[in-house]
Order: C-alpha cells, then structure tokens, then sequence
C-alpha cells in the first residue's frame, strides 16, 4: 500500500505487477478506483444551456454528445495547458463528469465557478467506482448486469443503483462500474469470486495504460503542455476546429487552433529503448550528436511486449516513428527509437 492523491492505494497484490498486468490482458482485471471524482451537472436552465456551458471550458464538442454516450475531455487554461483530463457522459437531464483523484480539488471549484449560471455542480461522495477491465470482462460483469453486454465502447448506463459505462485505463474491452459505497465491497467479492477475475493495483494498471500510449495527468500531460503537443488532437472535434460551426471560444484556442493548423513545436512520442534496461520518469532524451531534446514522461517495462516502453516530448523534427535517439541512464547515453503508439493494439469494442 503507497499514499496515493490522499488516498491509500495498493501497488500490488498477491499475484505482482506482471502477472496482474497480463492476467488483465488474457482474461479480467479488478481495480479500485474509488479515489477518482464523480461529479453530476445538474442543469439549472435546460441541458442545451449547460452543454454550452461546459463546452466554453474546453475544446470538445459537448452539444453533439448523444445521450447514452461518453466522450474524453479536457480543461484547458488561457494558455493552451491541460488542466485536467476527464471522463463525461450524457444522461439526458443531466452530465455525469469522472475527474482524476489528485485534480478533484481544482475541478470541483472550477467546474462551480465557470458553470454557476447553468448548473448545480454535485459531487458525489457516497458511491465507490470500480474498473473491470480485459477479454472477459464482459462475461465477469454480465453475470451480475446482464445489460451490459449491449453496450459499446463509449456507451454508458444506468441498471438501477448501478452505473456503467464500457471504457478504461487499459487499452483493453471492459467497464467503469459505479454503485453505492455500501454495495462496493460485496459487489468486488463477487466479481473476484468468477475464476476470470483478479484484483490488479496500481503498478499494473500504469504498465497496462503505457502500453495502451495512454497518458497520466501531471506525467505526460499538465498545465505546460497542449492537446496537439499532447497528441490528442483526435479529441478535439471539427466542430470545435477553425471552420467549425462552433470553433474556438475555449480557453487557450489561439494557441491549439494554431498548432493544429501548422503543427506543434515539440510533440509526444512513443520510445522504445535498445536492451532489457527501461528509461524512466525523467530520464534526458539527446539526439545523436548529444543535443538535449527533452525527456522522458512515462517509462517502464512492458510484460506484454516483453521490453521496456516509454513516451516522452522531443522537437517535431525528432518526432518522426524510427528516428534514432539516446537517453542518459545512470550517467551514461544509451540507444533508444522513437516508436508508434500505442506499443499494445487495443480491443476496444466497437
């Protein structure tokens, strides 16, 4: 158990992080994620008047979001920095808004503050969120919510007290459970008592969603860097995009809308590193004269791949799948290529 966003959180369990980590990939894992904010927007003036509301706090069409469904967005400030990256979904009279654990106590009050005319901003706090995730998640979770199995990735629904939606952390099929808090540790009881079903902790869940190229608030995303940087631009809509019915009008735009026009300075990329050594959080990226370039955000070994993956932010001009670059291990300056995301194919189901 480590400290993790005010909560105490498992690293591992009995199992350990690889076998977890490909356990989640050959059959089903269980995670706690009961540390991340669930929020409802309740709208105040009808739903079109909270959609815009929420649509002006970041550059994702909020409006064109069918009922039923959930959509990946993200905060950004007047300078074009992600200040968080979120889960939302429509429920047809109100939003239904998952916020990461260590950012809830900005989101909340920035969520109240930018939406005070249009909503009433609810955070719920008697209700625990569980992620099952892998191949046969849909089999586990079906036993109990039969429903479900109708859903597609990035549905969401509600059977009775319990709230799904068909998405993840892991790149792989599987569900975001959230029932109430008195439910929660006989609902994981009996989700772990199906063969298929292993507890998995936060070692594993972070080897899962590097492999997946997926990225970590305050590691590969934060206040500094952009959606484009970020190579996100697949969330930014064209409605939202110049020539869109509703282009801009969100913090930062002059600077993402210019940077998906011409491109960004420096950009995301996938790294594989030469040899069985990972390069982690903070190892310097050079080119191969030595010039400094950047550095690595994420890093560590892929028991999927069966070899150390990373992602880290180089200049465009480095950014290119193949390029040759070195990272500074322990004083010294090892190979490593840039390589396409993600490192594991998903299997999302469509």
């Amino acid at each position: 158990m480590v400290p993790f966003a005010g909560y105490e959180m498992p690293v591992q369990y009995a199992a350990g992080v690889m076998q977890e980590h490909l356990h989640t990939r050959a059959a089903a894992g269980l995670f706690d994620v009961s540390h991340m904010g669930q929020v409802i927007l309740r709208p105040k003036a009808g739903m079109a008047a909270l959609c815009a509301g929420f649509e002006a706090m970041m550059p994702v069409d909020v409006a064109g979001l069918a009922e039923g469904r959930q959509r990946y967005g993200l905060f950004t400030n007047e300078t074009g920095g992600i200040l968080d990256d979120l889960m939302f979904a429509n429920r047809g009279d109100h939003l239904f808004v998952v916020v990461n654990a260590a950012r809830k106590a900005h989101d909340i009050p920035h969520m109240a503050e930018h939406l005070a005319a249009v909503a009433e901003v609810v955070p719920i706090t008697d209700r625990a969120l569980l992620a099952l995730q892998g191949p046969l998640a849909e089999a586990a979770l079906a036993r109990l919510v039969p429903d479900v199995a109708a859903l597609r990735f990035m549905d969401v629904g509600v059977f009775g007290e319990v709230w799904v939606s068909r998405s993840g952390y892991t790149g792989e099929d599987g569900f975001e459970i959230s029932v109430p808090q008195g439910w929660a540790e006989t609902f994981a009881r009996d989700l772990l008592a199906m063969p298929e079903v292993q507890p998995v902790g936060l070692g594993a869940r972070d080897s899962l969603r590097l492999e997946a190229g997926l990225c970590l608030y305050g590691h590969d995303i934060d206040e500094t860097t952009s959606p484009v940087e970020a190579g996100l631009p697949w969330a930014i809509q064209k409605v939202r995009r110049t020539g869109g019915a509703r282009e801009g009008g969100f913090p930062g735009a002059a600077r993402i809308l210019q940077e998906l026009a011409e491109g960004p300075e420096r950009c995301r990329v996938g790294l594989r590193p030469d040899g069985r050594a990972p390069m982690r959080e903070g190892t310097g990226l050079f080119a191969a004269d030595e010039t400094p370039l950047g550095q690595v955000t994420s890093g560590g070994f892929g028991p999927s791949v069966e070899a150390p993956v990373a992602m880290g932010y180089v200049p465009r001009a480095f950014a290119d799948v193949g390029t040759p670059l070195q990272g500074e291990v322990r004083g010294k300056k090892l190979p490593v290529t840039v390589a396409a995301l993600p490192f594991h194919p998903t299997t999302y189901k469509r």
